[in-house]
């Protein structure tokens, strides 16, 4: 059994340190080698790196900023973000990564994600569902190309999909409360989390530690 994790999410857009609102308005607020730096001396179990420009502009993985995190990373690395086909996958596990995150490329190739998983092993690949509820009713949908590309896809049977394709991991990205800092939406948690087995992070809403237990 896994224990619960608290695990720092790092997105990269210009090749700084963001914070976001809704998906939108990238604040810059720092270098990101010297938030990895911050987070070694905190000690946290474990951190995600995601390059927020990569995919939505089309652009390859950059290479060189991936090697210095993992270099200064003395906890495990996952990095997402441009992630297109096996070959890159490989060349970024070369680097010291520990974990890939995808997210258009589960949505539009499950074939590529298949061999993947058969290449690094299932406990290595997270896949990012980026969620935003509908306008009508209580559903969601999934969305990528950095929250603005509606997809059409239900995360829950979705992410059933993916457990059955052998993926490690999951995270629920809330487009709705990404940097709102009031509190997960605790429905779609649950809904997932009732659906799948496999281990599951959850991003978008954190203000306090007690917003953190209650998901925990």
């Amino acid at each position: 059994m896994l224990y619960p994790r608290i695990i720092p999410c790092l997105l990269v857009h210009n090749k700084g340190l963001v914070k976001t609102v809704k998906f939108k308005e990238p604040k810059y607020v720092g270098d990101p080698i010297n938030a990895v730096k911050i987070f070694n001396e905190k000690e946290v179990d474990e951190l995600i790196v995601l390059d927020i420009d990569a995919t939505s502009r089309g652009l390859e993985p950059d290479y060189k900023m991936i090697k210095n995190l993992a270099v200064e990373c003395r906890m495990p690395l996952c990095y997402g973000g441009g992630i297109k086909n096996v070959d890159q996958v490989a060349q970024i596990f070369s680097l010291g990564v520990e974990k890939i995150a995808i997210s258009s490329l589960a949505v539009n190739d499950m074939n590529e994600v298949d061999k993947i998983v058969k290449r690094v092993g299932n406990q290595s690949v997270v896949v990012v569902l980026d969620i935003k509820k509908k306008t009508l009713g209580n559903k969601y949908e999934i969305y990528t190309n950095n929250g603005t590309k509606a997809t059409g896809l239900d995360p829950v049977i979705f992410s059933k999909k993916l457990q059955d394709a052998g993926v490690g991991e999951i995270v629920i990205n809330s487009i709705d409360q990404d940097g709102m800092m009031k509190g997960y939406d605790m429905k779609l948690i649950e809904n997932i989390r009732e659906a799948i087995s496999i281990p599951l992070t959850v991003l978008g809403g954190a203000g306090s530690l007690d917003d953190i237990g209650e998901v925990i």
